[in-house]
């Protein structure tokens, strides 16, 4: 019998609320144990600490993750699924943090969330002009072939 697979990453926590930035309270996570939870690398992890998305703390040399560094790491991945940058995403974080109201949070996620529609919809009407003039190409390509009696493909 093989393994029961591993839940997707902490689709668990709530959707609205980080937990407060002094809340030290619930489980302490390893840069490991989170890197599993997750799918990442913990290279990866640290490179989310350096951009500051993440501020663990230090127990002797290791770095000790709580709920809420885990809560930013799920919405930060959250934020690269959607195509943002991490830019965007740390200020949408942090706005997390400092705001006990979410609606300036929740306009300016709109705003971020409609500017990445316009430009996927741009990329989009790009490659369908892109992709129309290759089927073009393929057209005269083929009349071509036949014009000199040769078989397409």
């Amino acid at each position: 019998m093989s393994p029961s697979p591993r839940p997707t990453p902490a689709d668990d926590l709530p959707e609205d609320a980080l937990p407060e930035a002094g809340d030290n309270a619930g489980p302490l996570f390893t840069i490991t144990e989170l890197a599993a939870e997750f799918d990442i690398t913990p290279r990866a992890i640290r490179f989310y600490e350096d951009m500051g998305l993440l501020t663990p703390a230090r127990a002797g040399r290791n770095r000790v993750y709580t709920q809420r560094d885990r809560t930013r790491l799920k919405l930060t991945l959250r934020g690269k699924r959607l195509g943002l940058s991490l830019q965007e995403i740390k200020q949408l974080v942090d706005m997390y943090d400092n705001q006990s109201d979410t609606v300036p949070q929740l306009r300016a996620f709109l705003g971020v969330l409609d500017q990445h529609r316009k430009q996927l919809q741009q990329q989009l009407s790009d490659i369908e002009v892109t992709l129309a003039e290759i089927a073009q190409h393929e057209e005269r390509c083929h009349a071509l072939l036949a014009e000199a009696g040769q078989p397409a493909g």
